[in-house]
């Protein structure tokens, strides 16, 4: 049960749905999802990905609609060689999800300036369950339990957790051209976090069990919390645009995002020495005597291996969700007036980004991320293209958790583009994520006396369609 809070306080980072870094989303147009590398575009997506560039884009007003559809699953295969005296073998499956994932772009360009907006979901988007747990509280708990001769079988085992994370951005830039092959843009972002987490995790004892020790809760914990916060981040870029060359780099500063709690629900119960079983509400005891009075009566009492951890969900704390500072350079070359390619790089400075309990320290360096794409005009009316990205995070394993972990990967993507008219452009696109599976070796598994291994892995669906209308 020691484990519960803490896998729920690092539910929320591993919610992330689509492409780009720890927290931070980049597949905002459907271009991007087709094509991937358009950090040198001058078409209305660089509204996001190249402000600087839309002073060589369409002259006028332009906006675009797009509609995104992620499908993601999460694995943990946990085994030991031995635990309560057989081999111990199972996967935990968490079902992550989102709605259909809109952003809009508009931008104004007139003479040498033009002014650009976007909006989207810009940090994760999506929810994630896991029906069954996760290893690292139900391994601990069951083991707590046979060390009190309370065997598997005897007892039911009913454990959920579950949560929500979007981070919601409004972007405005304003971009001049200084020169015939010179730009340079400013702008800011401003975020919404808004996120809950929820869980339970609750023994029972079975009917023969319950005729020694009774009927209460051999374990119970109830949380559900719900945390939220604004943040802001300035953005600059330049683009170096001449005859068949684009050059572009943009730098988008730290968003700071500190949440603070809602807490709905929060309550924590177990058997003492004696057998007896003891709830506390610690949301009603902090909401009469303070949060830091109720963590200091928490811990006299029998479930005082609980006060360190609730303390992160008592109402109005505070947690940490930065989004990392984004280091972005691209470069873009016409083969042809129908053949395009473009290669990007990106750095996410994850390790001066805050996340809950310092996790960030444990990373080995920021995400890195190279990117190409090809686009080529099959005539005027059809437009298809192909695009990859290799991520690399960082990961170690104390980064790595149950509730909280990446996969390295390769992304793939591909799709099209139909001129309507003069005026409407139709995109469609399609991508995948092929992730590296994370081994991690376990000593002492799950607090156990048990060693054993873990493999994470994940899969990633995405489809897209959107619109462009020129006025």
């Amino acid at each position: 049960m020691k484990k519960f809070i803490l896998s729920i306080s690092i539910l929320s980072s591993s919610l992330c749905a689509n492409a780009g870094g720890l927290m931070t989303n980049t597949n905002y147009h459907i271009a991007f999802d087709r094509m991937f590398a358009r950090g040198a575009t001058t078409e209305i997506d660089a509204a996001y990905s190249n402000p600087a560039g839309l002073v060589w884009g369409h002259e006028g007003l332009e906006v675009s609609l797009n509609f995104q559809k992620p499908w993601q699953r999460r694995n943990i295969d946990a085994s030991m060689d031995n635990f309560l005296g057989q081999p111990y073998d199972k996967e935990y499956i968490g079902k992550a999800s989102a709605p259909i994932v809109p952003a809009l772009f508009a931008s104004y360009h007139k003479d040498k300036w033009a002014v650009s907006a976007m909006i989207g979901i810009v940090g994760s988007g999506g929810f994630v369950e896991y029906e069954d747990g996760v290893p690292m509280f139900n391994v601990p708990i069951t083991a707590m339990l046979a060390s009190k001769q309370i065997m598997p079988g005897s007892y039911t085992l009913d454990s959920q957790m579950k949560g929500k994370q979007y981070i919601y951005g409004g972007q405005v830039s304003f971009a001049y051209k200084f020169l015939d092959c010179l730009s340079a843009s400013v702008g800011a972002r401003l975020s919404y976090y808004d996120g809950y987490y929820k869980g339970h995790v609750v023994a029972t004892p079975g009917a023969q069990l319950s005729q020694l020790v009774g009927t209460d809760p051999l374990v119970n914990l109830q949380l559900d919390c719900i945390q939220r916060a604004w943040g802001f981040a300035p953005i600059v870029g330049i683009d170096f645009h001449k005859d068949k060359w684009t050059v572009a780099l943009r730098y988008e500063f730290r968003t700071k995002l500190n949440t603070k709690n809602d807490t709905r629900q929060l309550l924590v119960g177990s058997r003492n020495d004696q057998g007896v079983y003891i709830p506390v509400n610690v949301k009603a005891m902090a909401e009469q005597y303070g949060n830091a009075a109720t963590i200091e009566m928490l811990s006299q009492t029998a479930l005082g291996d609980m006060a360190g951890k609730v303390a992160g969900y008592l109402p109005d704390a505070e947690t940490r969700y930065d989004m990392p500072s984004l280091f972005v350079a691209a470069v873009g070359y016409e083969f042809t007036p129908r053949l395009r390619a473009a290669v990007e790089y990106h750095f996410y400075d994850d390790k001066n980004a805050k996340m809950g309990g310092d996790r960030q320290k444990t990373l080995s360096h920021g995400t890195h991320e190279i990117l190409a794409g090809v686009e080529y005009d099959i005539n005027k009316k059809f437009t298809v293209s192909l695009g990859g990205q290799r991520t690399d995070y960082g990961l170690t394993d104390e980064y790595q958790q149950n509730t909280s972990f990446a996969c390295d990967s390769y992304s793939v993507g591909c799709g099209g583009a139909w001129n309507i008219n003069d005026k409407i452009r139709l995109n469609a696109s399609y991508f995948c994520s092929l992730y590296s599976n994370y081994n991690k070796n376990l000593t002492g598994a799950y607090g156990t006396p048990y060693n054993g291994k873990e493999v994470y892995s994940r899969t990633n669906h995405v489809i897209g369609v959107g619109i462009d209308y020129k006025f």
